[in-house]
């Protein structure tokens, strides 16, 4: 307990928590890292100075409320960005007509993967973690984010999600796009409106990618244990 204390964790029925009663996974612990707790490997969430909340307009505020109500904590994407902004706004209205819209044969775990492929291509540790963390708890898949974050090729997916991955990548890197992407991915099922979407997510993530290691930005500690324990039901 003593290696612990200076993170001031405690006991309780054999688990380990710390002072805001997040469960800690020794793992983590050993590396430096507590959920919850400035650790070792603890960086600011931003190079660029992060407003105070109560000094935003009034429409950015309620966003916020809105995303950590329901979130149980405000991602640091939305603070990071709160320093410009009118591209705030824009960024995220962009982002809720892509990853929020209720048409098309897209599954959220379908974007979120299209989101980490993408984005480990890209280096983005943001990104990475947080919508890994999202992958998780939509594909109801504890592992899968951490495989298609390391290698999509060797990950456990089926026709059709490397269908959508082989596209996305395309886009990715922008390579130039051909009739037979379309007709690959026709074969899975998806129109044309479709593709446009797997596309549009891969280069729309090109963008927040780039921010975030523009602003260093760093992912919340709780993206880290998302899906990978069960919540406690209140």
């Amino acid at each position: 307990m003593f290696a612990y204390q200076r993170l001031r964790c405690f006991h309780h029925f054999g688990k380990l928590y710390n002072a805001n009663k997040f469960l800690v996974v020794p793992s983590l612990v050993i590396k430096g890292y507590v959920p919850g707790v400035r650790g070792l490997c603890s960086y600011p969430i931003s190079r660029y100075p992060v407003p105070d909340k109560k000094d935003l307009p009034q429409d950015m505020v309620q966003q916020m409320d809105e995303v950590e109500e329901k979130s149980g904590f405000l991602p640091n994407v939305f603070k990071a960005l709160a320093h410009r902004p009118d591209e705030f706004r824009a960024f995220f209205a962009y982002y809720d007509a892509l990853m929020n819209k209720d048409t098309g044969r897209l599954t959220k775990a379908d974007k979120e993967m299209i989101v980490v492929a993408t984005s480990a291509h890209n280096n983005c540790l943001y990104c990475v973690i947080a919508h890994g963390a999202l992958l998780r708890i939509f594909s109801k898949n504890r592992i899968l984010a951490d495989q298609v974050a390391t290698n999509w090729k060797c990950a456990d997916l089926d026709a059709r999600q490397k269908a959508i991955l082989e596209f996305a990548m395309a886009i990715c890197k922008s390579e130039a796009v051909h009739e037979e992407h379309f007709l690959e991915l026709e074969k899975h099922g998806f129109d044309r409106e479709d593709i446009w979407d797997i596309g549009a997510i891969a280069a729309f993530f090109a963008l927040s990618n780039r921010m975030a290691h523009l602003t260093n930005m760093r992912p919340n500690d709780e993206f880290y244990t998302f899906g990978r324990i069960p919540r406690e039901k209140k």
